[in-house]
């Protein structure tokens, strides 16, 4: 059997791991500045983060949420305290995609409204209502088609109050800062009118911090940037560090009921203790300070460099848009200097690394990208 060959790959294994370096099979070392995208959060293998997944494997790995799982409960205290949202109700899933599909699913069940308004370049997953409310055809099957979601342009609020008029809108999802859309920042401003547009016609506000939140853009989620709060949060990535899990927590005002949402593998011991060691690593050692605060610095570097056209982000999610004469420097910063960074099409270099990054780490990066842009 061969794999289903849907990933364009570079041709090198990854056979060792820890901080922001990873080892491939020769022993050559690389700097990861892409997170695997954007998952590492609190670096590979920090010994916290085995010991309590070693801990809880030889405890129970697995079971159903037919059974009372007090990690759960445990995991929404902790989560409640560090993202000051202690007041929401948290649900666990597996994935990225499996949070927004049950956000927007769970918006609709609450107002009984069908209409979904999201944006222009935004990239919500690949299942069936997540993938109907991402801006790619190509990756939209026939059968995902749906006239329930409306793209509006970024950031475009008279366009936003224009379609509130039109529709009877279930629920707007936005990215606080877009990823595959190329790092765009949502300004304060635009989430402040989805909050209040929101309230007046009774929609629900999606946050989707998928990639944009668990402390990568220097505050918890990044929609926190404009000092009001979503509906519901959906979350992944960066939530186990690698452990496949997502979650999206809810604000008290909708109401669950038995067999609204359900998952099989959500929530499950292995995960909950995942999550557990992030968020206890995260607080412990400050890392949300230290992803704004290096995040700064990177671009105040960056902007001194020749030959870029924009520099955009938040904390350690950062893009940097280059001429396409220098479309080659991801790849050369990968096979020259041994940098793995991600990409958003066309030109647009995306840095997603672990919010424990070093100084000396980002120093190492920006010395060789000048290098690269001086050429």
């Amino acid at each position: 059997m061969n794999l289903f060959d849907v990933y364009p790959i570079n041709d090198i294994i990854i056979d060792k791991a820890q901080g922001s370096l990873v080892w491939d099979e020769k022993g050559q070392e690389y700097l990861d500045m892409y997170g695997g995208h954007a998952v590492i959060s609190i670096g590979h293998t920090h010994p916290h983060y085995v010991k309590r997944l070693t801990d809880q494997l030889n405890k129970v790995g697995f079971y159903s949420n037919s059974v009372r799982i007090p990690i759960q409960q445990e995991l929404a205290a902790k989560l409640g305290k560090v993202s000051g949202k202690e007041d929401y109700q948290l649900f666990l899933c597996n994935s990225g995609a499996e949070a927004n599909e049950n956000a927007l699913k769970l918006a609709s069940f609450y107002n009984g409204k069908k209409k979904i308004i999201a944006f222009k370049k935004s990239f919500h997953g690949r299942t069936s209502l997540a993938v109907a409310a991402t801006d790619n055809p190509k990756i939209v099957a026939p059968v995902n088609e749906t006239d329930n979601v409306v793209f509006l342009p970024w950031e475009d609020q008279a366009a936003l109050e224009e379609a509130f008029k039109q529709y009877e809108v279930s629920s707007v999802i936005i990215e606080g800062i877009q990823g595959v859309g190329g790092i765009q920042v949502a300004s304060e401003a635009f989430l402040q009118k989805i909050r209040s547009l929101c309230d007046a016609h009774n929609a629900v506000f999606i946050a989707d911090s998928v990639q944009c939140g668990y402390g990568r853009s220097g505050k918890f989620f990044s929609h926190d940037w404009a000092g009001v709060n979503a509906d519901i949060y959906s979350m992944a990535k960066g939530i186990g560090n690698g452990f496949p899990m997502g979650a999206i927590i809810i604000a008290p005002h909708i109401a669950p009921h038995y067999g609204m949402l359900g998952t099989t593998f959500g929530g499950n011991h292995l995960a909950c203790a995942a999550a557990l060691a992030v968020l206890e690593v995260i607080e412990e050692e400050n890392l949300i300070n230290n992803a704004l605060t290096l995040g700064d610095y990177i671009m105040t570097e960056l902007r001194k460099l020749p030959n870029i056209t924009e520099v955009r982000g938040r904390g350690l999610m950062i893009g940097i848009e280059l001429p396409e004469a220098f479309a080659h420097v991801r790849k050369n910063l990968l096979a020259k200097h041994k940098i793995f960074t991600g990409e958003a099409k066309p030109n647009v270099i995306r840095l997603l690394p672990s919010l424990a990054l070093t100084k000396a780490d980002a120093d190492k990066f920006l010395a060789a990208l000048k290098s690269e842009l001086e050429n």
